[in-house]
């Protein structure tokens, strides 16, 4: 792929995401991870981990992306947005640990490869997009070995780079963050239609999607902009992407209400006018979690605690009743 970044003498402009920093020598750009070493921007995080654990998909979240497996997850420090609600500040709003162990690359695949009812690898926790160069060679190993690879993302990534992403990452689940451009630029430090151009980007990659936007009380909760994501999900994505309503509890620097269960409700009933399959997160209400095939009306998947029941489906994903695909990505057999 062409380059990552753009010399102008002694400032380097870094092209990896939509804010294009412009890099003194022997400074970082807005992620802190991203360094101008004097001839090039070196990734200074290259191999080291924030946080390395085996999750079951439906916490990243996943609901159609090979429903009660397990997928080994692993984030590094730095972001390139500055959320004042971030659930990972401790690392995604630091820098590295100075004296940081560089993690070899040959002990992820064997973890990959030896930990049960695993289908790959996950980049999540902080932002994977400015830990490229990791992300990219960690994926092609996997990949290699027959292994998937999934990506936790708030999407602001330019799309030169994104294409190359869309190459060696299988899954997607992307912060659509609010549906509001003042949203963004307040509370991340980012703006919206780069984030719904990667979405676009990503669908018309055909790679595996979903979406999660956090519900924040007075600020992304408006039922009219809830319809309008909605609405836009379904014209430019595809009804069948799953959406997650997630809802917000104080953290960081915000100190709101936590989003109270009959506003994730009601959004959760607008989206379902649009989307088939819409779910709530961080939520003890067994609304919204089950999976309900879209043609038939059958259940086929029940879920608590992230412990996940599938039912009346055959062996590729397919609803048993009626025949129609729920899970395109699908096992039902378990195992290393």
């Amino acid at each position: 792929m062409d380059s990552l970044e753009h010399k102008y003498g002694d400032i380097i402009e870094c092209l990896l995401c939509l804010h294009f920093c412009k890099i003194s020598n022997g400074k970082t750009g807005i992620c802190g991870v991203r360094k101008n070493t004097g001839d090039k921007i070196e990734l200074i995080t290259y191999g080291i981990l924030s946080g390395y654990a085996v999750d079951p998909v439906e916490k990243k979240p996943f609901y159609h992306f090979f429903p009660g497996k397990n997928i080994l997850s692993i984030g590094s420090f730095g972001c390139n947005l500055r959320c004042d609600f971030c659930q990972n500040h401790t690392i995604s709003q630091v820098k590295a640990p100075i004296h940081s162990t560089i993690t070899d690359p040959k002990k992820i695949l064997r973890d990959v490869k030896n930990t049960y009812n695993n289908i790959g690898l996950a980049f999540t926790y902080n932002e994977p997009v400015i830990w490229f160069e990791f992300m990219r060679d960690m994926a092609e190993i996997v990949k290699l070995e027959g292994f998937n690879t999934a990506m936790i993302s708030n999407g602001f990534v330019n799309p030169m780079p994104l294409n190359e992403i869309t190459g060696f990452i299988d899954a997607f689940n992307i912060d659509l963050k609010a549906f509001n451009n003042e949203f963004y630029k307040r509370l991340t430090g980012a703006s919206l239609e780069p984030v719904k151009r990667s979405l676009k980007l990503i669908a018309g990659a055909e790679r595996h999607l979903e979406i999660t936007t956090l519900i924040i009380p007075g600020m992304n909760d408006n039922e009219k902009e809830m319809e309008m994501e909605a609405k836009w999900i379904a014209g430019e994505l595809g009804r069948n992407i799953p959406l997650h309503l997630s809802r917000y509890f104080p953290t960081y620097k915000r100190d709101d209400p936590s989003t109270p269960q009959e506003t994730i409700q009601k959004l959760y009933a607008i989206a379902s006018e649009y989307l088939d399959y819409v779910y709530i997160g961080n939520s003890d209400s067994p609304l919204g979690q089950n999976t309900i095939c879209k043609e038939c009306g059958t259940t086929v998947t029940q879920r608590s605690n992230y412990k996940t029941h599938l039912f009346n489906l055959d062996n590729n994903g397919m609803c048993a009743t009626c025949g129609a695909e729920v899970y395109k990505y699908f096992t039902s057999s378990t195992g290393n």
